[in-house]
């Protein structure tokens, strides 16, 4: 029986064991020659322009991905999005991490190959492989060769505009555009200012031209073209109701008595700016070719321009010849190397990611001058460092509130080395909030006392006796438009800034003397200037800088403090290319470059000093000029 009982015993174990070894070989497989590698699916995740990048990697073998899914992302609709998805594309066809970043959108695309990256690293996949091996385009050692009466280069406002009266007078025409998406700044912007436009004289609201044109004059120091500034200013006007003829309407706003111009909704103007192209510059045979990058202006023998080389995404060179060029790149703000050599600035750009400034530099190799004022910036926004990170932790409204005590003037500003640096009712105005914080450095402190958070927990920014609503662009507020009052209590107010401070996006201290050490502000000079402020809020006069005494808000007389990271937003380069009325672009002797025009920001120097000092100007100056160039550009190759 005994005997019995033992032989079940020793089958059950075989059977459990062959079992076991059997479920074993169906469940994920083992590379023992990777080391360990395991075939599956892996979560990885990385950090992208806008947000966390998550995906889903399937992995087939150590060094074959099989396939990615995007799980979660919040990249900029229509170009960081598309990147992702072109990124994707590569790295599966090629079965490669050695990927192009897309062009406008490189932190997008690196973001992408970093996540999968991480899900790879997980799998103990073979990323050496996967890093080395290339691509081959298709492209690449082929020639192709267009013709075209105009090309124009870079598909943003200007160049659309520049590419559509262009065909409309019977060129044709190329546009080139390095992204996949039309519209380039414009797709972000607000509104843009069209001088006595028809519907604004409709509306009872009409400027003075002349009186205008003499105060832009001497506020700019009369270092600027002065018959460009009444190009402008005569002629913007009807570039709305040309812009309205094309089907793309943009709505008048009286704004404090200045003639601003909403464009019309975000998500269709793209849209609205191809129907464009594809009615007039397709209908005449021209061509759209996006994902296409210039590289270099052809000459001829006396310096002409004489055509673009391009280059598209699968590797094939572009040869074409035209006899006028148009550029419309959209400055350097994106190269933040080149801003700072030329203007000191090391803000946030707030623009576009593919402006980094070649066409500036095709142009120069072409014998263009650079202008005495090159160097310009189109300052005009402030932000909080803090918001983004706090928007994963809070409702957009709470995480918010760093950004709106930058805007109020009711806080004392400082800059790095803890010294006061201006009329906080600067920060009213956002061109004037802009450059006097980018002169002071590359950022700057607000500082806010427990009693002024206790208020405006309690009461909202009524509590601190804010004369208005932070004067933030309407896309900062639109999620949170129903709470955005003066009377809304700042709810978790305390807790949204002590989030702050753990972020690394600013500071805390218990003295004044523990904040100044801890935002790394020299202490004698912080403790002398929150004296001294802290004085003008109880006499109710600012010697230092003459802050209306409404604005002196009391600091309390005890702890904790903090200091919030302010930053100021570039939204683009300004100029670059001196051009005159007809938007030629003129050479060292100030003589047109023959064949060579340049219309949007890269021409708009001849509009301002050494900064953007506008309200609406960049956007409305880029539909205008891109108008009035590309007919000039038309009428020269057409010999009209």
């Amino acid at each position: 029986m005994k005997q019995g009982w033992m032989k079940v015993f020793i089958l059950s174990c075989c059977f459990f064991l062959i079992t076991a070894v059997l479920g074993g070989c169906q469940g994920d497989k083992v590379n023992e020659a990777s080391g360990g590698f395991k075939a599956g699916k892996y979560t990885g995740q990385a950090e992208g322009k806008d947000g966390t990048i998550k995906v889903e990697v399937t992995m087939e073998q150590a060094d074959r991905i099989k396939d990615i899914q995007v799980i979660s992302q919040t990249e900029t609709a229509g170009l960081g999005d598309n990147a992702i998805e072109q990124v994707k594309k590569q790295i599966l066809e090629g079965q490669t991490l050695s990927v192009d970043a897309v062009s406008g959108a490189s932190l997008s695309s690196q973001a992408l190959v970093a996540a999968v990256e991480d899900a790879v690293k997980q799998a103990g996949g073979d990323l050496e492989t996967l890093k080395a091996a290339k691509i081959k385009k298709a492209g690449e050692g082929k020639t192709e060769k267009l013709v075209a009466d105009v090309v124009i280069v870079g598909a943003g406002a200007s160049g659309v505009s520049a590419a559509v009266t262009a065909a409309d007078k019977g060129a044709k025409v190329i546009i080139l555009e390095k992204t996949g998406v039309i519209g380039g700044a414009s797709n972000l912007s607000w509104a843009g200012k069209f001088y006595n436009s028809s519907v604004a004289v409709e509306n009872g609201v009409k400027v003075n031209v002349e009186k205008e044109i003499a105060d832009w004059i001497v506020n700019n120091h009369w270092r600027v073209d002065a018959a460009a500034i009444r190009q402008y200013v005569t002629k913007s006007g009807e570039t709305y109701d040309w812009l309205k003829s094309k089907g793309y309407e943009t709505t008048f706003i009286n704004f404090a008595g200045e003639q601003l111009h909403m464009l019309p909704a975000y998500d269709t103007r793209e849209k609205l700016l191809r129907n464009m192209l594809a009615e007039s510059v397709e209908q005449h045979g021209g061509q759209v070719l996006t994902e296409t990058t210039a590289k270099e202006l052809m000459t001829g023998q006396h310096g002409e321009v004489t055509g673009v080389k391009a280059v598209k995404t699968d590797g094939t060179t572009l040869e074409i010849t035209a006899k006028s060029v148009v550029m419309a790149t959209g400055g350097y703000a994106g190269n933040k190397e080149m801003v700072k050599e030329s203007f000191g600035f090391e803000g946030v750009n707030g623009g576009l990611g593919q402006n980094v400034g070649e066409g500036l530099k095709m142009a120069w190799a072409a014998g263009a001058k650079v202008p005495d004022n090159f160097g310009g910036q189109m300052l005009h926004q402030t932000l909080a460092r803090a918001t983004a990170k706090l928007k994963k932790e809070y409702s957009s409204f709470e995480a918010s509130y760093p950004l709106m005590v930058s805007y109020l003037p009711n806080f004392m500003n400082v800059g790095p080395s803890g010294a006061r640096f201006r009329d906080e009712a600067a920060t009213l105005t956002s061109v004037a909030a802009a450059n006097t914080s980018a002169f002071n450095g590359p950022y700057h402190l607000v500082i806010v006392s427990k009693s002024q958070l206790d208020a405006l927990a309690s009461k909202g920014m009524k509590g601190v006796k804010a004369p208005e609503l932070p004067g933030m662009p309407p896309e900062f507020y639109a999620d949170f438009k129903d709470r955005f009052t003066l009377e809304q209590p700042w709810d978790n107010a305390e807790k949204v800034f002590e989030s702050m401070v753990k972020n690394g996006d600013g500071y805390k201290g218990e003295t004044v003397e523990e904040l100044a050490q801890n935002a790394g502000m020299d202490v004698e000079v912080f403790r002398a200037a929150f004296n001294n402020y802290a004085e003008a809020t109880k006499t109710g006069i600012d010697t230092e800088f003459g802050k209306a005494g409404e604005y002196l808000l009391p600091m309390g007389t005890e702890g904790p403090y903090y200091a919030v990271i302010a930053e100021v937003n570039n939204l683009g380069s300004v100029g670059g290319l001196l051009v005159n009325t007809k938007f030629q672009v003129l050479n060292d002797k100030r003589v047109p470059v023959k064949g060579l025009y340049a219309v949007g920001l890269e021409s708009e120097g001849v509009l301002f000093n050494d900064t953007y000092v506008g309200n609406g100007v960049g956007l409305g100056y880029s539909f205008t000029s891109g108008r009035l160039g590309g007919e000039s550009a038309a009428a020269e190759a057409l010999g009209l």
